[in-house]
């Protein structure tokens, strides 16, 4: 396979189209053309889909641009790093983030990970929605327990585990009756919250006073008294021992994990690596615990 003409089409790929190509990098038009016609001719596939409007990927394309276009990324990369005279993580790092972690955490991970490795451009977003990494050209996704994924890998840095927590303001049920709560997410469709008891499972029955789109705004909410919140260890920790909050129960389910996951179809490139350490340096053992004194530093 002819590695420019892979190269050539791989720029018009990712420029999404001959002229945008052409334009971006001073290359002539016919040119890229000419390559790109000359690799399909090699292969007996056709890559782009030519009509009126800007050229469209095939399957074979879009397939051959995913698994392609990183490795010659990485290429490039390298290359650089040898000529500059080291190995030293430079370069473009997207990552994509959990709300909530991103509120609380990742604006001073950001920081200090940019601070130690000036020559690196990072840019986090912070979303809930399960990006799709390879085609929104995200280097690093954090996630929280993520399903199954045989395109990603990745490593654990963090756990967590979900209580109930209270105002001491707030006087809790004991004959069964809704406790007033502010709810967050999927609880809003709920009116009860299964928790673990010396006897098995158990249920605190809630009625919504207050419903609100982040934790972070959850848990202001439940230490000014407004009602129960189901919330992270993580985040609440400090106002438990402070007295800020009481402990209702630990809720019954799962642990809360948090990966970090990449492509495994490309390389564990310099800039990828670098910032999982420095996960791993921030939260050497993954105990909520470790957060919850990084984000109180």
């Amino acid at each position: 396979m002819d590695l420019l003409a892979l190269t050539d089409f791989n720029l018009v790929a990712r420029h999404g189209g001959f002229g945008k190509a052409a334009r971006a990098t001073g290359r002539p038009k016919a040119t890229l053309s000419r390559r790109v016609a000359e690799l399909e001719a090699s292969l007996g596939l056709r890559l782009f889909e030519r009509g009126s409007r800007a050229p469209k990927l095939t399957e074979e394309g879009k397939a051959l641009h995913e698994r392609t276009g990183p490795l010659l990324t990485e290429i490039d990369e390298t290359a650089a790093a040898i000529a500059s005279g080291g190995d030293r993580p430079r370069g473009n790092l997207r990552i994509s983030a959990p709300l909530n972690f991103s509120q609380i955490a990742m604006g001073k991970l950001a920081a200090g990970f940019a601070l130690r490795y000036p020559e690196v451009r990072l840019d986090v977003t912070a979303e809930n929605r399960a990006v799709d990494m390879i085609e929104e050209g995200y280097d690093l996704t954090i996630r929280v327990n993520p399903p199954a994924d045989l395109s990603l890998v990745g490593r654990v840095f963090l756990h967590d585990r979900i209580v109930i927590v209270a105002s001491p303001k707030v006087v809790r049920p004991r004959d069964g009756s809704p406790a007033p709560a502010v709810v967050w997410g999927p609880d809003r469709e709920l009116a009860g919250w299964s928790v673990k008891s010396k006897v098995g499972a158990a249920r605190i029955a809630f009625t919504p006073a207050l419903s609100l789109s982040s934790l972070s705004m959850v848990r202001d909410a439940a230490v000014m008294g407004a009602g129960a919140a189901r919330l992270p260890v993580s985040l609440v920790s400090h106002d438990l021992a402070d007295g800020r909050l009481v402990h209702w129960a630990d809720v019954d389910g799962p642990e809360t994990v948090l990966w970090a996951l990449y492509p495994s179809r490309r390389l564990l490139n310099a800039r990828v690596a670098a910032f999982i350490d420095y996960l791993k340096e921030a939260f050497p053992t993954g105990a909520p615990e470790e957060l919850a004194a990084f984000i109180r530093t």
